[in-house]
C-alpha cells in the first residue's frame, strides 16, 4: 500500500482565518501538576478553519448540517487536477480534461502560497461551471483555497450552485506536492450535530498499480 500524504493546514496561532473570524488557539486548560495525572487541552476554533468542509446550513437557514451529510463522498478515489494562473474556474478550462465519472475532483490553483496570511483575491468558481461537474458525475470539489467565491461575495452564487446540483465542497487543502494523477482520499468531518461545517484532516494516497 502507498503511503498516506497529509494535506491538511496545520492547526496552531498561525493559521489564518477568515478576517473577523474565531481565531485558533489551543491551550493547557487542567495541567498534568493540577490533575495528577494528565494534561487536558481547550481549542477555540472556527468551523471553517484550515482544511474543512462546508454543509449547506452555511449558507442556507434550511440546509443540512454536518452530521447529515453522507460520509461515503469524503472517502474514496479521487483525481487532482491543476489549473494554474486563472482568475476565475470556468467551464473552458476543462477542454481537453477527462473528468467523466470522477466523483471527488481535487483542483490545485497555486493562488494561495504560504499560508501565514489570508488571502486578497482568489481564482473563485464560475456559477455555471457546478452544472458541468455534475454532469460529469462529481460530488465532491476539494480546492487550495479557503472558499469557492469572490471573498466579497455575500451572495455566494457558487456555494449555492455547487450544493443545487448535489456538489459538496472541500476547502483549504494543501496540494503543493501533490501531482496531477488518480488518488484515494479521506478528508473526514466531525459528527458535529449542529454546525455548518467542520476542520478535517484530509489525507491522500497514490492509487497501488493494478
Amino acid at each position: 500500500m502507498k503511503p498516506w500524504k497529509d494535506i491538511s493546514q496545520q492547526l496552531n496561532e498561525n493559521v489564518p482565518v477568515w478576517p473577523g473570524d474565531t481565531a485558533f488557539s489551543y491551550k493547557i486548560n487542567w495541567s498534568k501538576e493540577e490533575s495528577g495525572s494528565v494534561n487536558v487541552g481547550q481549542i477555540t476554533m472556527s468551523t471553517h478553519t484550515g482544511t474543512h468542509i462546508d454543509a449547506p446550513f452555511h449558507f442556507d437557514n434550511h440546509g443540512k448540517k454536518v452530521i447529515d451529510l453522507d460520509l461515503n463522498l469524503y472517502i474514496g478515489k479521487a483525481r487532482v487536477i491543476h489549473l494554474l494562473n486563472v482568475e476565475s474556474i470556468a467551464v473552458h478550462h476543462f477542454s481537453g480534461i477527462d473528468i467523466k465519472g470522477v466523483i471527488r475532483l481535487i483542483i490545485y490553483t497555486g493562488a494561495w502560497q504560504g499560508r501565514m496570511s489570508f488571502p486578497e483575491k482568489i481564482p473563485f468558481i464560475e456559477p455555471d461551471l457546478a452544472e458541468y461537474l455534475a454532469n460529469q458525475g462529481v460530488q465532491l470539489l476539494g480546492l487550495d483555497l479557503p472558499s469557492v467565491d469572490p471573498l466579497d461575495s455575500k451572495g455566494l452564487p457558487a456555494h449555492h450552485q455547487l450544493f443545487a446540483n448535489g456538489i459538496h465542497i472541500l476547502e483549504g487543502l494543501v496540494l503543493e506536492e501533490i501531482q496531477p494523477g488518480d488518488y484515494e482520499i479521506a478528508a473526514l468531518p466531525l459528527p458535529l450535530t449542529e454546525a455548518d461545517g467542520s476542520p478535517v484532516r484530509a489525507v491522500i494516497r497514490e492509487l497501488d498499480e493494478g
